[in-house]
């Protein structure tokens, strides 16, 4: 295994078991076929729920809403930008010609989907435990409070909260499409919320920026349709 890999496992505290997650983790699409979109989707799954634990942990006492408000916080890409870089994930990725001329490597979105894959990763390779205590690692320095709050809430967090507070489900997304070259593609997302009828789609760079626009076209549906 390369040196750098080996010193991104001792950043992490966790030494894999099965290395081919790792590398998988760190490949970008535009880079190989082979690439860490669903370990994405996994670790993503696997953040939340390590999150919630230490909400739960650390500020019990906070109702539902407001715990939800402060994960939204920690789990949004701006915070998983900061803590890839601070592992050094742009230092260890890896990336199509195309990508690194345009920047990828300090792209917020790729690091962050980058970051939960790594996440994701280290489930498979260790199970939730140990996935879990990376989580709370990665999120020692980060100062976790009741008063975390998200102004300037991105569109996904809004619609969250906006359906959180009238006590209906979260909103389902889903990739219908994708379009352009494998270091330059563009997602097509598509919002449901089941409860009210309704869908919108959005489209964007990666997955979590077509999620945002998704989530921006049926905020503004709602705010036309549904009395606030």
């Amino acid at each position: 295994m390369a040196d750098s890999l080996l010193e991104l496992q001792a950043r992490l505290q966790h030494t894999f078991s099965d290395s081919r997650l790792l590398t998988q983790a760190l490949t970008h699409r535009s880079f190989s076929s082979d690439h860490y979109e669903r370990l994405e989707f996994l670790g993503d799954s696997v953040l939340g729920l390590a999150i919630s634990d230490l909400l739960y942990a650390q500020l019990g006492q906070l109702p539902e809403g407001d715990l939800s408000r402060v994960r939204a916080n920690l789990v949004k890409q701006e915070t998983l930008h900061q803590l890839a870089v601070g592992i050094r994930l742009p230092d260890v990725i890896k990336l199509g010609e195309g990508e690194i001329r345009s920047g990828g490597s300090k792209r917020p979105s790729i690091l962050a989907d980058a970051l939960e894959a790594v996440i994701g990763a280290v489930y498979l390779d260790a199970g939730y435990a140990e996935a879990r205590a990376l989580v709370h690692r990665l999120y020692e320095a980060v100062a976790i409070n009741p008063q975390m709050d998200a102004i300037g809430k991105d569109p996904k967090t809004e619609l969250q909260e906006w359906l959180q507070g009238r006590r209906m489900k979260l909103p389902l997304y889903k990739v219908v499409g994708t379009t352009g070259a494998a270091h330059k593609q563009s997602f097509d997302i598509e919002c449901e919320i089941a409860e009210l009828r309704l869908s919108e789609r959005g489209i964007g760079g990666s997955r979590r920026a077509g999620e945002q626009a998704a989530a921006a076209a049926m905020l503004q549906t709602i705010k036309s349709k549904v009395k606030q």
